[in-house]
């Protein structure tokens, strides 16, 4: 019975996915392939939960080989716990600060082997009431012609928002905004991402030049840790803001509310998991912003995970949903796909891994 079902094993199994091209960010980050780890938690009566960390050590300072090593950190702890006691199973993954994918994972892990434990999925335990979400595409930084290329290979793949990586050379950023305008009108709605790379003399004009070239949001223009000047970039009201690095956690959002830096929240699944992130757009939309579920470079596990937290009633913007469409392959048994800019979440119901995929790609 699911009341006495506990956990009897914890593991962390890398592996790494072939991208098509690498994803620029920021100054000078790059990805050239998705190495993640497949976290999986397995209970006494044979149900397994898993879930994907997707380790970033230029944002979180996690790599692979750290995921695994917290995961064996917290096993001792986690194991015999029941998985219907999610008060003890969050102070155990709490007990450790940092570690964010490593958390987040083992996280949505744990909820996933709580419903499979009481004969269920997580999608008739998390699946909210907006079944169909928007969505939008990680565009990174490239050169110009090769940025409005992979617009046009992902927009014939059913995207109709772009989230434009800028911040190396703003007077490039705004040409690849115009060459993108000019290609796809209105059909496809655009927004930037500053990954924290302007300074506060040089933000006021930059943002007035991103709503000039008529994009809908910018994505954490300053560093996070300027928190006077983001406060002051903000009053202005020249554009709305997205929080993202300033937010990895529920306290940081309380501190980001009580000093008004934005407008729209990005919680990330791969970061927050389901706990955290549930309460985080519950926070956000109480407070009147707005919500959407980023993803961190996600393989199609994640983005399951990612578009069933998207589909809460607090998600208000496009979801970051469709990088499945930067992979060469994936471990899903079927491909994720979207039309006129929408993903259907219910019918990603029966995506399942493929063991022989993951034995595939599997790196230890």
């Amino acid at each position: 019975m699911m009341g006495t079902a506990k956990i009897v094993r914890i593991e962390g199994i890398p592996y790494r996915l072939p991208l098509t091209s690498a994803l620029a960010w920021g100054v000078h980050s790059a990805l050239t392939a998705a190495e993640h780890v497949l976290v999986r938690v397995t209970l006494d009566d044979g149900a397994v939960g898993i879930a994907e960390a997707p380790p970033r050590p230029t944002i979180y300072g996690e790599t692979a080989a750290s995921v695994v090593a917290i995961l064996t950190h917290l096993a001792p702890a986690l194991i015999g716990l029941p998985i219907t006691d999610a008060e003890a199973l969050n102070r155990v993954r709490n007990s450790v600060a940092n570690n964010h994918t490593a958390r987040g994972a083992l996280d949505m892990a744990l909820w996933d082997a709580r419903a499979r434990a009481g004969g269920q999925t997580l999608f008739d335990t998390l699946l909210g009431p907006n079944t169909r979400v928007r969505v939008s595409f990680i565009l990174g930084i490239d050169t110009p012609a090769g940025m409005l290329a992979e617009a046009e290979r992902v927009v014939a793949a059913g995207v109709r928002c772009l989230k434009v990586k800028v911040g190396r050379n703003h007077a490039r950023d705004l040409g690849v905004i115009r060459d993108l305008r000019a290609t796809f009108g209105e059909a496809v709605q655009l927004y930037a991402d500053s990954n924290e790379t302007l300074t506060p003399a040089e933000a006021p004009a930059a943002l007035d030049a991103m709503r000039e070239a008529g994009l809908m949001y910018v994505e954490e223009p300053l560093p996070a840790r300027d928190l006077k000047a983001r406060v002051a970039l903000h009053a202005r009201q020249l554009l709305p803001i997205v929080a993202d690095d300033s937010c990895f956690l529920p306290t940081d959002l309380a501190r980001e509310l009580d000093f008004d830096t934005f407008d729209i929240l990005n919680v990330k699944t791969a970061r927050n998991g389901f706990t955290d992130g549930l309460a985080m757009l519950q926070t956000a939309a109480a407070a009147g912003k707005g919500g959407m579920v980023g993803s961190q470079a996600s393989t199609g596990l994640g983005t399951v995970h990612a578009a069933l937290l998207s589909t809460q009633a607090e998600v208000t913007e496009p979801c970051e949903l469709s990088f499945v469409l930067k992979l060469q392959d994936d471990l899903l048994d079927e491909p994720i796909t979207f039309k006129d800019g929408w993903l259907d979440v219910a019918s990603l119901r029966h995506h399942t891994l493929e063991l022989q995929k993951l034995r595939h790609y599997q790196l230890m």
